[in-house]
């Protein structure tokens, strides 16, 4: 049997979807813990709280800038090798946070950790479409978006109760057992032949620095820097782009999968996928000021509140994607676009005297739409894909989402900024951006057809 075609027979398909399930859980998990610890580590080593938010930076902007450069190298040496190797990777780091006394120590190593979860992120969506057969696909990737997305929203409550009993490192550890449970299932995995050829690390450079000179400039003028000094470091970044996908044109596997993008049934859930996480960042980051400071809401209601949506995912994502397998993706994905629509819009006129239950349903009805868009849209995007270049897709998806929360993120503190946090200017933002998302369902749709129509006419 053909594993890359016709998947893995159960048991073992069961086990192999739990291991990189569990391993991508671990990377997420950390990346989403970090917050609750920050101001502990910062009394403890004595450093500035300023300074101690590069605990989460330097995670991520390692985590961007590894993500492509390392999906290349899964094609070369395996995906499961390289998934093998960053989970290792993830691992000795972590353990190492139990001897980080100083700040740049612990930022060296959470470099390390980072470095690690791109490994494993950068092929993990490349080992799922192996795993499960194609008419399967949407249900498969609904698994792991239940992992991932239950990691994530149970990472602060475990963390807080952590930091509770026990000193600060011990809250790195949190997904441990995920790691072991991963590690020892990985025999469970499906072949991964190497492709071998020479490696572009020049290509794999410029790269990074790419994605690391803009999401530095981006951070820089978050964090109130020179508006001209940070503008000067994002520019160096899109120069560096600019020669290096001038570098990457006419490659036959370039680094950076401008072979796919050109694909417009490639780019198109590409672009929807970042214009989501975009608009979705936007919104979870501006939403607690919107309860808070327009609601009288207490931080710990906000954060109940606000737990219901990842709640609502981890129902909703099976079922979107099962649908995703039996009904064409882009109209499911474009009715998860219009649900969010709707709830952003109920939110937007929420009564000054709201109780929790009438903000309640707004974040269940926005959490089921974002998962019935993010699962189908996904399954549009991993399906078309070659099987010989599942990797640089993976990479690709993970590079989508981060980039898409960055600068949502950044587009949350412009407004903040601007004074716009109770204001209906960021929900019609937040409109826009999910309306975007759902135009790229249709003009998808309409590719496909007009596609279908020159094959016929071709025949």
């Amino acid at each position: 049997m053909n594993a890359e075609k016709d998947g893995l027979p159960m048991p073992r398909r069961l086990l192999a979807i739990s291991a990189v399930s569990f391993g991508q859980a671990l990377c997420i998990m950390d990346g989403s813990v970090a917050n609750i610890v920050l101001p502990t580590i910062a009394s403890d080593l004595r450093v500035d709280n300023s300074a101690v938010v590069l605990v989460v930076t330097i995670y991520q902007l390692v985590l961007v800038m590894g993500l492509l450069p390392l999906s290349a190298l899964g094609d070369k040496i395996g995906h499961n090798r390289l998934y093998r190797l960053g989970l290792l990777l993830f691992s000795i780091a972590t353990g190492l946070c139990f001897f980080a006394h100083n700040l740049p120590l612990l930022l060296a190593i959470r470099a390390l950790q980072a470095l690690g979860a791109a490994a494993v992120l950068s092929v993990s969506m490349a080992i799922v479409k192996a795993i499960y057969p194609a008419h399967q696909l949407g249900r498969g990737l609904a698994l792991n978006t239940i992992v991932g997305a239950s990691a994530a929203a149970l990472a602060p409550t475990l963390g807080g109760f952590i930091l509770g009993v026990a000193p600060w490192p011990f809250v790195f550890v949190i997904g441990a057992p995920l790691g072991i449970i991963s590690l020892l299932l990985d025999k469970a995995l499906p072949p991964s032949e190497p492709k071998g050829g020479t490696y572009d690390l020049w290509g794999a450079l410029l790269c990074a620095a790419m994605f690391g000179l803009t999401i530095v400039g981006i951070e820089y003028a978050n964090q109130g820097g020179a508006l001209k000094g940070a503008a000067a470091i994002v520019v160096a970044g899109l120069l560096v782009g600019y020669f290096f996908v001038r570098r990457e044109r006419g490659r036959t596997r370039p680094l950076m999968p401008i072979d796919l993008l050109s694909q417009p049934q490639l780019a198109l859930p590409t672009a929807g996928a970042a214009l989501i996480y975009t608009g979705f960042t936007i919104l979870i980051v501006m939403l607690p000021f919107q309860l808070q400071l327009a609601h009288g809401f207490s931080p710990m209601e906000v954060g109940t509140l606000m737990a219901s949506m990842p709640i609502a995912s981890f129902f909703v994502a099976p079922v979107a994607g099962i649908l995703s397998d039996r009904i064409r993706p882009d109209r499911l994905a474009l009715f998860g676009s219009l649900i969010s629509v709707m709830s952003v819009a109920a939110l937007a006129q929420v009564p000054a005297d709201a109780r929790q239950l009438d903000i309640l349903w707004r974040l269940v009805l926005l959490g089921m739409g974002v998962s019935f868009f993010t699962a189908p849209n996904t399954r549009m995007f991993i399906g078309a894909v070659p099987h010989d270049r599942t990797a640089a897709a993976s990479g690709l998806i993970a590079t989508t989402r981060l980039m898409g929360q960055t600068l949502g993120a950044t587009a949350a503190a412009t407004l903040l900024a601007l004074g716009f946090n109770e204001s209906l200017i960021s929900h019609m933002t937040v409109v826009i951006l999910l309306l975007l998302a759902g135009a790229t369902c249709t003009a998808r749709a309409s590719t496909s057809k007009i596609q279908d129509n020159v094959a016929v006419l071709t025949r």
